[in-house]
C-alpha cells in the first residue's frame, strides 16, 4: 500500500506533464500565425473575396490549423469572414469586449488607421479550450480589409 501511495502521485504528474506537453503542440505560434495571414492575403489577391472568404469561413479549409484561424474585417469594424465562429459575420463587432472591458475590434479599426500591419493584445475565448485566454493577434490592413490570425497564451 505504501508503494502505491508513492506511485500514484507519480503516475499523476506524469499525466499532467503529457496533458501540458501536448496541448502546448496544439498552440499555434506567432511565426505560423503571421504566416496564415500571408496566406490570405495571398489566396484574397489570387481568388477574390468571395472565395477567400468562403475558405477562411470552412472549418476544415486551409485558414484553421491548431488553435489558429484568420479573421477579416471591413475598417468599420463589420467581421466579413471568420474562420472559428460564423455568428460573427456580417456583424458590427466594435461593440465587443474581452473580459477586462476592453473594446478589441474597435481598438483594432484605430490601430488600422495608423498602422499598415501590427500586434494586438486582448483576451478571448479559445475555442479548443473553451476557456478566456490571453491572445495576440497579428493584423494587415490590405486596401480596405483587416485580415488577421491570433495566438493564445496559456
Amino acid at each position: 500500500m505504501k508503494r502505491l501511495r508513492r506511485i500514484v502521485p507519480v503516475c499523476l504528474l506524469s499525466l499532467l506533464c503529457l496533458a501540458a506537453a501536448a496541448l502546448a503542440q496544439d498552440r499555434g505560434t506567432k511565426e505560423e500565425a503571421v504566416a496564415m495571414v500571408k496566406k490570405a492575403v495571398t489566396a484574397l489577391k489570387a481568388d477574390g473575396r468571395e472565395k477567400t472568404f468562403a475558405a477562411i469561413n470552412d472549418p476544415k479549409g486551409p485558414f484553421r490549423a491548431k488553435d489558429l484561424y484568420v479573421v477579416v474585417y471591413d475598417l468599420q469594424g463589420k467581421c466579413l469572414a471568420h474562420g472559428a465562429n460564423a455568428k460573427q459575420i456580417d456583424k458590427d463587432l466594435t461593440a465587443l469586449r474581452d473580459p477586462d472591458g476592453k473594446f478589441f475590434v474597435k481598438e483594432r479599426v484605430e490601430l488600422a488607421k495608423t498602422h499598415e500591419d501590427f500586434w494586438q493584445d486582448y483576451k478571448f475565448l479559445n475555442p479548443m479550450t473553451k476557456l478566456i485566454e490571453p491572445k495576440s493577434m497579428y493584423l494587415e490592413k490590405v486596401d480596405d480589409l483587416l485580415i488577421g490570425c491570433g495566438i493564445y497564451k496559456p
